[in-house]
C-alpha cells in the first residue's frame, strides 16, 4: 500500500526546514546591511573621485596602504573568496570576522583612488565573514558551518545586485562545476531574499537595466543564432580574463619580491594607460558616468554607446588591478566587458544593441564564475523573462566554450567539460586542474623531457648521502581551534592543526605538513567517515613534522600549551639526499660503496 500522507514525516520535514531557514534570517539581515553600508560608501568614493581628478595620483599610496592593512592584519583573510569556498568544501578553522572590514575599507580605497573593480567579492566575503562570526558568537554547532557560509554567499550577492534568487542558485552552483547541491536550497533562498529586502529597506537602489521586448523576433532562429554565437565569444573572453588575472599575479610576484610595491607597480600601469588612451570610462565600476560621452555599462546598451575596443580596455585596466593586490570584485567589471563586447557584436551583425549586450553582460559573468544556471537566472531578474531562452544559450555556451578556467581557483569539478582537457580527473579544484593541464601541454610540446625511460648515463650519475632524523606525527580534527582569550580572539580563532605548522615554520622545522582522513578515530573516541557531500570537521588530522629528535623534543615542550592531551607518534627516519658523484680517474675503493643495509626513508612507515 501507497501512503501518499505520513503526519510523522512531514512534520520532521517541516521542523527542519523551518528550524534552518530561521537560523539563517539572523544572517540575511546582517549581509544585507552590509551590503547597504558598502553600497552608499561606495557610492560615495565613486563620485568624490568623479569630482577630484588629482585622487588618481594617490592610486600608487591606497595599493600600499592596502598592502600593509592585509599584511599586518589579513592572515588568512587574504584568501578572499577562495576561503570561503574551501571553507564551506570542508569546514574547518572558519572565514576570520576580520575578512568583511579589511574587504571594505580595501575595496572603497581601491575605487577612491581609481582602480577598475567591482563589488561582489566584497560582498561576498562580507557575508561569508559575518555568518561564521554569528555561528562562533551564538555558539551555533559546527555542522551547521557549511549552510551558514552559503547562506552568507547568497544574501551578499543576492543583496549587492538586487537579485536574490540568482544569488541563491550561485551559491549553490559556484562551490561545484557542473553539479549542484539542493540540500540548502530552502534555507539559502530565505537568506538570499531576506538580504535582498534588508539591503532595500536601508534605501538603497540598485541600478535599473532595460532590453526592448521585440515582436515575433523573440523566439527568431536567426536571434537564437546570433545568441550561441555571441555565447562562444563570450566564453572565449571569460577565459582570457581569467587567465590574465593569474598569469598576471604569478608574474607581479616573480618579478617583484617585495610585496607592497606590487601595487604600486600596478597603479603606475593604470594611470599610465589612462594618459596614453586619454580617458578616465575604464576607472572604478564603470556602470555610470557623469560625463554624457563616457562609455558605461548602461551606454553599451545604447547605439554608439561603446567603441570596438572598449571591452579589451576594461578587461585589462581591470585584470592588472586585480592582480596586484588591490580589492574588490570581478562581476561588475565582468559585466562592463560582456554589455562593450555586446555592443560591438551587435554593431557589426547589423543586430538589436541592448539585447546583444545583454547576453554579454551575464554570459561573460556565466563563463569566468562557471554560473550558467545563476546568471541565466540574473538575466531574468534584471531583464525580464521575455528573452529567456537567449539568455541561456548565451550563458550555457559562454560557460562550455570558457573550459576549465575561472576567477574562484578553489571551485572543485565535479563534471568535468568535454573537450577542454584529455584524462583531467574529476573532484580536483581549478588550480589543481590548470597545473595538469599545464604539465599536459608541457609534455605535448616537449615529450622527451617527460620521457621516463632516460638513458642510463643521465640516471646515474648521483650517490646517495643519509643521515639520521626524526618524525612526529600530532593528531588532531579540523573543527580542533587554538587556545584564545577575549571576545575578538575567539572570533577570529584558527584551527589548531594551522597554527601547528605555523610555529613549526617560525621554530625552524625541516618539513610541516597536514594529511587529512577520509575515515577513522582519534584517541578512543567515535568513527567518523567524510560524508559525500558535507566534510565532517570531526575526521582525523595529521601533523606531521620532521628534524632532528632533539629539534622535535624541544618544540613539544615549547609548544606544550598547544600539544597538551594530543595524542604524538614519534618514529626514527633517515634522510636521503641526492649528490652528484665527483668524476675521478682512479676506481673508486669498496669503502665508497653505500652500505645497501640502509632502510630507505620511512621503510617503517
Amino acid at each position: 500500500m501507497i501512503r501518499l500522507f505520513d503526519p510523522r514525516e512531514h512534520f520532521r520535514s517541516l521542523r527542519e526546514v523551518a528550524g534552518l531557514s530561521l537560523l539563517v534570517i539572523p544572517v540575511g539581515l546582517l549581509s544585507g546591511s552590509a551590503s547597504a553600508f558598502f553600497l552608499w560608501a561606495l557610492e560615495l568614493a565613486t563620485e568624490t573621485r568623479f569630482e577630484h581628478g588629482w585622487l588618481l595620483w594617490l592610486l600608487p599610496l591606497g595599493g600600499i596602504v592596502i598592502s600593509l592593512l592585509y599584511h599586518w592584519f589579513g592572515k588568512s583573510a587574504e584568501g578572499g573568496n577562495n576561503l570561503i569556498l574551501e571553507q564551506i568544501h570542508a569546514p574547518g578553522g572558519g572565514v576570520p570576522a576580520r575578512m568583511a572590514p579589511l574587504v571594505l575599507v580595501g575595496t572603497v580605497l581601491t575605487h577612491l583612488f581609481g582602480g577598475s573593480a567591482g563589488r561582489e567579492g566584497t560582498a561576498v566575503q562580507m557575508g561569508g565573514s559575518l555568518a561564521d562570526a554569528y555561528r562562533r558568537v551564538f555558539r551555533i554547532s559546527a555542522e551547521h558551518q557549511r549552510l551558514l557560509l552559503m547562506a552568507g554567499v547568497a544574501a551578499g550577492f543576492g543583496s549587492v545586485f538586487g537579485t536574490p534568487v540568482a544569488g541563491a542558485v550561485f551559491a549553490m552552483e559556484v562551490l561545484v562545476i557542473g553539479r549542484i547541491q539542493y540540500e540548502a536550497l530552502i534555507p539559502v533562498l530565505v537568506a538570499s531574499v531576506v538580504g535582498d529586502w534588508a539591503c532595500s529597506a536601508w534605501g538603497i537602489h540598485h541600478t535599473p537595466y532595460h532590453i526592448d521586448i521585440g515582436g515575433g523576433e523573440r523566439l527568431s532562429p536567426y536571434l537564437l543564432l546570433w545568441a550561441g554565437l555571441g555565447g562562444i565569444a563570450f566564453g572565449l573572453t571569460s577565459r582570457l580574463f581569467s587567465e590574465l588575472v593569474h598569469n598576471l599575479h604569478g608574474l607581479w610576484k616573480k618579478f617583484i619580491p617585495v610585496f607592497w610595491l606590487r601595487p604600486v607597480a600596478g597603479a603606475l600601469v593604470v594611470i599610465g594607460l589612462v594618459y596614453a588612451l586619454g580617458t578616465r570610462d575604464y576607472l572604478g565600476l564603470g556602470v555610470t558616468n557623469p560625463d554624457p560621452n563616457a562609455v558605461t555599462v548602461l551606454s553599451s546598451f545604447h547605439a554608439g554607446g561603446a567603441t570596438p575596443w572598449s571591452w579589451w580596455w576594461k578587461l585589462l585596466f581591470t585584470a592588472v588591478t586585480l592582480s596586484c593586490g588591490f580589492k574588490g570584485g570581478e562581476v561588475t567589471p565582468l559585466f562592463f566587458i560582456g554589455a562593450a563586447l555586446g555592443n560591438m557584436i551587435g554593431t557589426l551583425a547589423g543586430l538589436p544593441i541592448d539585447l546583444m549586450a545583454g547576453l554579454g553582460f551575464i554570459a561573460v559573468f556565466a563563463g569566468a564564475a562557471n554560473t550558467p544556471l545563476a546568471c541565466t537566472l540574473m538575466g531574468v531578474e534584471l531583464f525580464g523573462s521575455h528573452y529567456a531562452p537567449h539568455f541561456a544559450l548565451a550563458c550555457f555556451v559562454a560557460y562550455y566554450f570558457s573550459g576549465h578556467s575561472g576567477i574562484y581557483s578553489s571551485q572543485i569539478i565535479g563534471v568535468p567539460k568535454r573537450g577542454a582537457g584529455s584524462g583531467l580527473p574529476s573532484d580536483v579544484s581549478l588550480r589543481e586542474a590548470q597545473a595538469f593541464l599545464s604539465l599536459q601541454s608541457a609534455a605535448r610540446l616537449w615529450p622527451l623531457s617527460f620521457d621516463p625511460e632516460l638513458p642510463t648515463s643521465m640516471q646515474d650519475d648521483h650517490d646517495i648521502v643519509t643521515r639520521e632524523m626524526g618524525k612526529i606525527r600530532i593528531y588532531l580534527t579540523p573543527r580542533d581551534q587554538t587556545p584564545t582569550t577575549g571576545f575578538w580572539s575567539k572570533i577570529n580563532s584558527r584551527p589548531l592543526y594551522r597554527t601547528v605548522i605555523n610555529a613549526a615554520k617560525k621554530d625552524g622545522l625541516q618539513n610541516a605538513a597536514a594529511y587529512m582522513t577520509h575515515y577513522g578515530f582519534n584517541q578512543g573516541g567515535k568513527v567518523h567517515v567524510e560524508g559525500a557531500e558535507t566534510a565532517n570537521p570531526n575526521l582525523t588530522v595529521c601533523v606531521e613534522l620532521i628534524d632532528h629528535k632533539d629539534v622535535l623534543e624541544a618544540f613539544c615542550k615549547r609548544h606544550s600549551a598547544l600539544l597538551s592531551g594530543r595524542t604524538i607518534v614519534y618514529k626514527h627516519v633517515e634522510h636521503w639526499s641526492l649528490e652528484r658523484r665527483e668524476l675521478v680517474e682512479t676506481d673508486a675503493s669498496p669503502n665508497e660503496v653505500i652500505d645497501g643495509d640502509k632502510a630507505p626513508l620511512e621503510s617503517n612507515s
